[in-house]
């Protein structure tokens, strides 16, 4: 099957027929950053952190198919400016406190904010009120540190395809909640990738608390983003 070729900020590129423009430019060594993308989960373009410039439209690039001859801007400064209002619109939003987390060093959150030097946001805190849940005998939800990814609720299923998290309620009061019936019965192991697979600490296996001291963690070692920049 021919290559398609495209350009990503004048780098010239190609890729195969069916991938989206974020794993295109992933083959070809350029960053764009997600936060509700994840390998082998149908993206659905929900945080739009990975917004790029197609031939002078704005599109998700985890969910736009690549096409013959696109132009895309990934790197410009309006676009880069976007970006970092996203994020500190998610940090204003809630409520995260990086010193404290569990997920400090692993969060993708916290180093979407370093990557993009961000020291203080510049809309105001909104500081809601919101509940801790004791979801089921191996999982924390913090609700405070919930961006609305949807991760868990495509990730997380059970072995006949069943939702084990889904959306609650609606507009400002939306949250993140167990199945009643299913969620009791997590195991352990399930649990455990509840919380892999969520990029902030909202996700929570019970009983585990710094098994992995900070400065020892993912980002900590690496900036975010690192992984793809060494394929160029």
């Amino acid at each position: 099957m021919a290559e398609i070729r495209f350009t990503i900020d004048d780098k010239p590129c190609t890729a195969k027929a069916g991938q989206t423009i974020w794993e295109a430019a992933r083959d070809n060594g350029v960053y764009i950053p997600v936060l509700c993308h994840y390998d082998g989960l149908k993206p659905v373009g929900a945080c739009r952190i990975c917004t790029v410039r197609v031939n002078g439209r704005l599109m998700a690039a985890c969910t736009q198919p690549i096409g013959k001859d696109m132009i895309i801007e990934n790197t410009a400064p309006d676009l880069e400016d976007m970006r970092r209002a996203l994020i500190e619109m998610l940090f204003v939003e809630g409520n995260h406190m990086c010193p404290t987390c569990e997920k400090s060093g692993n969060c993708e959150l916290q180093a979407l904010a370093y990557r993009y030097g961000i020291l203080a946001p510049r809309f105001p805190y909104l500081w809601p009120r919101r509940e801790i849940e004791a979801a089921g005998p191996h999982l924390l939800l913090d609700h405070n540190r919930c961006i609305q990814c949807l991760r868990c609720v495509r990730a997380v299923k059970t072995k006949d395809d069943k939702l084990i998290f889904a959306l609650l309620h609606r507009s400002g009061k939306v949250r993140i909640g167990l199945d009643p019936e299913l969620g009791p019965r997590l195991t352990e192991e399930t649990a455990q990738k509840a919380m892999d697979i969520c990029p902030v600490g909202a996700i929570l296996k019970k009983e585990v608390g710094f098994a992995v001291p900070i400065g020892k963690r993912k980002f900590d070692a690496a900036p975010i983003g690192s992984e793809t920049a060494e394929k160029a």
